[in-house]
């Protein structure tokens, strides 16, 4: 069984690589190329804690892939010097089911879910668009912004978290690595971080909305891949009611995504305001942006079909680069 630390797991992953497959992933998720179940939840009451199992199978025009992941979100570990989330990928052999490989899934969860990111960006966003706004600084933020400018000439940044430490960190850390400028800038509150932006990123465990609907700018994308259950909600609901919708699945979206079932509740939207999945933009079955002033919001809660195109992804780079360690079973 191969070995691959989070170090590597970063290696084998390149940004532009990983939008690209996780395009050509959720594609196959919408053409019915895939079998995804919806995630476990377990939860860990008496730490706050919730560990999902996340188990998909994968055939597109590179193979198949067939993994497992486990992934915990402790919130108290951030009082520990701990990182909020854990997780490992286990990739099965998909004619055999021979465990092949674990990899180290917190670098590949966040690399993944800043490439959804991306390819949303990609597909929805106006060509023009130039500034961001990043709500959140932690590990999902850092690959939400280096996905986006992997698809549009950014020039300016504004960052908002509660905790202004994180936000120094996060500039000091990111700002001029690759695409990303320098132009990196703390936003003394929300209305500063949305006002100017063309795409809008919001990456938080939080349970009300981020942001104001007013402040947004006509044109604007945003991407929403912080909440992930029906009690979570970081997109006013104004701001979906009034949207171009997009998912990454139907099925999950109207399960666990709390920025759309509490607007659904509340009698402002029906399940049938979502536009389109992601899959179905790729495939050309559907439009994604149509008018340059269209607000456009693309909504993700996590699919394991994005672990199964990562890993497929890593361990085809590893084998060519060198990386990992061979453990005999």
């Amino acid at each position: 069984m191969l070995i691959l630390s989070k170090e590597e797991v970063r290696q084998a992953l390149p940004m532009s690589e990983m939008i690209a497959a996780t395009k050509d992933a959720f594609a196959a998720l919408s053409s019915g190329k895939a079998e995804v179940p919806l995630r476990s939840h377990l939860t860990i009451s008496p730490h706050e804690g919730t560990s999902l199992f996340m188990p998909a199978y994968l055939q597109h025009e590179t193979g198949e892939a067939l993994v497992v992941k486990i992934i915990s979100i402790f919130p108290h570990n951030l009082d520990r010097d701990l990182p909020l989330i854990h997780a490992a990928v286990l990739v099965l052999e998909a004619d055999t089911g021979r465990p092949l490989a674990l990899l180290e899934g917190g670098a590949l969860t966040a690399i993944r879910t800043g490439a959804v990111s991306g390819a949303a960006t990609d597909l929805l966003a106006r060509p023009d668009s130039h500034v961001v706004g990043i709500f959140g600084a932690g590990v999902q933020s850092c690959t939400q912004l280096e996905a986006v400018c992997n698809t549009r000439p950014i020039q300016k940044v504004f960052i908002y978290d509660p905790q202004g430490n994180l936000v120094a960190d996060f500039i000091q850390e990111m700002a001029g690595q690759g695409p990303i400028p320098n132009d990196l800038r703390p936003a003394k509150d929300p209305q500063e971080a949305i006002s100017q932006a063309d795409v809008i990123c919001c990456a938080t465990t939080s349970t009300t909305p981020v942001f104001n609907d007013h402040y947004l700018k006509a044109g604007v994308h945003i991407n929403g891949v912080g909440s992930y259950t029906p009690e979570m909600q970081e997109i006013p609901p104004e701001t979906v009611q009034r949207a171009a919708l997009i998912v990454d699945s139907r099925q999950a979206a109207l399960s666990e995504a709390g920025d759309i079932i509490q607007p659904i509740e509340a009698g402002r939207i029906k399940a049938g305001h979502i536009q389109a999945e992601l899959g179905e933009i790729v495939l050309g079955e559907k439009p994604g942006r149509v008018d340059a002033k269209q607000i456009t919001l693309f909504k993700s809660v996590g699919n394991a079909v994005q672990d199964a195109a990562a890993a497929q992804l890593a361990l085809h780079n590893a084998q060519k680069m060198g990386l990992g360690q061979n453990i005999p079973l």
